[in-house]
Protein backbone atom coordinates (compact mmCIF):
# COMPACT_ATOMS: atom_id res chain seq x y z
CA UNK A 1 0.00 0.00 0.00
CA UNK A 2 1.18 3.14 -1.09
CA UNK A 3 1.79 6.11 1.68
CA UNK A 4 3.00 9.12 2.67
CA UNK A 5 3.58 10.66 5.61
CA UNK A 6 4.61 14.80 6.48
CA UNK A 7 5.69 15.87 9.71
CA UNK A 8 7.54 18.38 10.90
CA UNK A 9 4.89 21.55 10.96
CA UNK A 10 5.46 23.93 14.03
CA UNK A 11 4.43 27.07 15.51
CA UNK A 12 7.24 29.87 14.28
CA UNK A 13 7.99 33.67 14.53
CA UNK A 14 7.84 35.65 11.23
CA UNK A 15 11.60 35.47 9.48
CA UNK A 16 11.82 31.75 10.66
CA UNK A 17 12.71 28.67 9.60
CA UNK A 18 10.85 25.04 9.16
CA UNK A 19 11.98 21.55 7.41
CA UNK A 20 8.99 19.67 6.44
CA UNK A 21 9.69 15.51 6.04
CA UNK A 22 7.91 13.39 3.87
CA UNK A 23 8.43 9.69 3.61
CA UNK A 24 6.84 7.28 1.67
CA UNK A 25 6.10 3.79 2.06
CA UNK A 26 4.74 0.50 0.15
CA UNK A 27 6.39 2.19 -2.98
CA UNK A 28 9.90 3.06 -4.52
CA UNK A 29 9.81 6.87 -4.59
CA UNK A 30 12.92 7.50 -6.75
CA UNK A 31 10.70 6.88 -9.63
CA UNK A 32 8.54 9.71 -8.68
CA UNK A 33 8.16 13.49 -8.56
CA UNK A 34 6.84 14.78 -5.42
CA UNK A 35 5.08 18.20 -4.79
CA UNK A 36 4.00 20.02 -1.85
CA UNK A 37 0.71 21.60 -1.50
CA UNK A 38 -0.88 24.06 1.14
CA UNK A 39 -4.53 24.16 2.08
CA UNK A 40 -6.73 26.11 4.51
CA UNK A 41 -9.87 25.32 5.88
CA UNK A 42 -12.24 25.63 3.16
CA UNK A 43 -10.17 26.09 0.65
CA UNK A 44 -8.21 24.43 -2.60
CA UNK A 45 -5.25 22.89 -2.32
CA UNK A 46 -2.89 24.63 -3.80
CA UNK A 47 1.02 23.86 -5.05
CA UNK A 48 3.61 25.01 -3.51
CA UNK A 49 6.88 23.36 -5.07
CA UNK A 50 7.75 20.35 -6.87
CA UNK A 51 10.85 18.45 -7.28
CA UNK A 52 11.77 15.56 -10.11
CA UNK A 53 12.56 11.72 -9.67
CA UNK A 54 16.01 12.84 -10.30
CA UNK A 55 16.34 15.35 -7.79
CA UNK A 56 17.87 17.19 -10.42
CA UNK A 57 14.81 20.32 -11.07
CA UNK A 58 12.56 22.07 -8.37
CA UNK A 59 9.81 24.13 -9.06
CA UNK A 60 8.11 26.53 -7.20
CA UNK A 61 4.94 29.12 -6.64
CA UNK A 62 6.13 32.81 -7.10
CA UNK A 63 5.04 33.27 -3.49
CA UNK A 64 7.48 31.09 -2.31
CA UNK A 65 10.35 30.87 -4.81
CA UNK A 66 13.98 32.12 -3.19
CA UNK A 67 12.63 31.44 0.36
CA UNK A 68 12.10 27.63 0.37
CA UNK A 69 14.06 24.76 -1.18
CA UNK A 70 13.16 20.88 -1.83
CA UNK A 71 15.38 18.22 -1.87
CA UNK A 72 15.40 14.28 -1.57
CA UNK A 73 16.81 11.43 -0.83
CA UNK A 74 15.90 8.60 -2.74
CA UNK A 75 17.56 5.98 -0.46
CA UNK A 76 15.77 7.07 2.12
CA UNK A 77 12.38 7.83 0.20
CA UNK A 78 12.11 10.75 1.58
CA UNK A 79 11.46 14.27 0.29
CA UNK A 80 12.05 17.44 2.43
CA UNK A 81 10.80 21.15 1.68
CA UNK A 82 12.82 23.96 3.49
CA UNK A 83 10.73 26.87 4.32
CA UNK A 84 13.12 29.77 5.15
CA UNK A 85 12.33 33.94 5.93
CA UNK A 86 8.77 32.43 6.71
CA UNK A 87 5.49 35.00 6.99
CA UNK A 88 2.72 34.66 8.13
CA UNK A 89 0.43 34.38 5.52
CA UNK A 90 2.41 30.70 4.92
CA UNK A 91 0.19 29.51 7.48
CA UNK A 92 -1.36 26.53 7.03
CA UNK A 93 -1.56 22.77 6.60
CA UNK A 94 0.95 20.87 3.94
CA UNK A 95 0.82 18.14 2.18
CA UNK A 96 3.23 16.03 0.05
CA UNK A 97 1.38 14.17 -3.26
CA UNK A 98 2.55 12.04 -5.71
CA UNK A 99 1.19 11.33 -9.24
CA UNK A 100 1.30 8.52 -11.48
CA UNK A 101 1.42 10.48 -14.55
CA UNK A 102 4.48 13.36 -13.43
CA UNK A 103 4.67 16.91 -12.39
CA UNK A 104 1.51 19.37 -12.29
CA UNK A 105 0.29 22.28 -10.29
CA UNK A 106 -3.31 21.10 -10.02
CA UNK A 107 -4.07 18.77 -6.90
CA UNK A 108 -6.50 16.66 -9.05
CA UNK A 109 -3.51 15.61 -10.75
CA UNK A 110 -2.24 13.71 -7.87
CA UNK A 111 -3.42 10.08 -6.72
CA UNK A 112 -1.41 10.10 -3.08
CA UNK A 113 -1.36 12.33 -0.59
CA UNK A 114 0.11 11.88 3.30
CA UNK A 115 -2.32 13.33 5.69
CA UNK A 116 -0.52 16.82 6.35
CA UNK A 117 1.49 18.80 8.43
CA UNK A 118 0.65 22.29 10.19
CA UNK A 119 2.59 25.41 9.80
CA UNK A 120 1.59 28.10 11.86
CA UNK A 121 3.49 31.71 11.46
CA UNK A 122 2.47 33.69 14.32
CA UNK A 123 4.49 36.18 16.77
Amino acid sequence: QMQLVESGGDVVQPGGSLRLTCVASGFDLEHYAVSWFRQAPGQERLFVGAITDDGLKTYFAASVKDRFTISRDNAKNTVWLSMNSLKPEDTDVYYCGVSNYGLGTQSYQYDYWGQGTQVTVSS
